[in-house]
């Protein structure tokens, strides 16, 4: 597949073609959603916890007489049924970590970035360099690449000018092209990839 390679002015400087086997595979959305809900779920701390009958610190004697008040019987005040009582079968801590084979994590990004370039949402940077970290001149060449849309930013390595430039935009992010995941790629209108990180990509997802 061929795609146009842009400066920051948003001027096409040439063509670039993206490797079939990651840009142009079958797009399985079972498996993106696996993928989705995978890391959804492992990002959860998974540290709520309720107090059961026995947990709170209310007295254990018995409330009143079992016989001749006219009322149920009833044994502590601390039955679940009592407010300030303890919680029947309520959460405790636990892991909701999800497995998910390797091979099956890369092709779910790589079904990701088949989707994203069947709709032309890839952009292609020769490359994206700052001498200094300047929010307002970042802001311009974002505009000039994507408009208004949102925009995740591959990065082949660590930028401090570019990744200090873009933290505070509100419509913007950047990401290690080594850490590229399912849910940053599906929560961005568009992805921009420099030259260098579609190399770093080609190597990491590359049959």
């Amino acid at each position: 597949m061929q795609v146009p390679v842009l400066n920051t002015a948003g001027d096409q400087t040439g063509t670039v073609e993206l490797p079939a086997d990651i840009f142009e595979v079958e797009v399985n959305v079972g498996l993106m959603h696996q993928a989705y809900v995978r890391q959804m779920a492992n990002a959860r701390l998974g540290t709520h916890n309720t107090k059961s009958r026995g947990e709170v610190d209310l007295t254990k004697a018995k409330w009143y007489r079992q016989k001749g008040t006219g009322r149920a019987r009833h044994g502590a005040r601390s039955a679940p049924i009592f407010v300030g009582g303890g919680v029947a079968h309520g959460p405790k801590p636990r892991s909701y970590a999800k497995k998910m084979p390797r091979k099956m994590r890369r092709q779910a990004l790589r079904s990701a970035l088949s989707a994203l370039a069947a709709d032309d949402q890839i952009i292609v940077v020769d490359k994206l360099a700052l001498d200094e970290p300047k929010t307002s001149a970042m802001q311009k060449i974002i505009q000039n690449l994507v408009g208004e849309h949102s925009a995740l930013v591959l990065m082949a390595d660590r930028n401090e000018m570019v990744e200090n430039s873009i933290r505070n935009l509100p419509n913007a992010r950047t990401l290690r092209a080594s850490y590229l995941n399912i849910r940053d790629l599906l929560s961005h209108d568009r992805v921009i990839i420099p030259q260098d990180a579609l190399e770093m990509i080609q190597v990491h997802l590359g049959k």
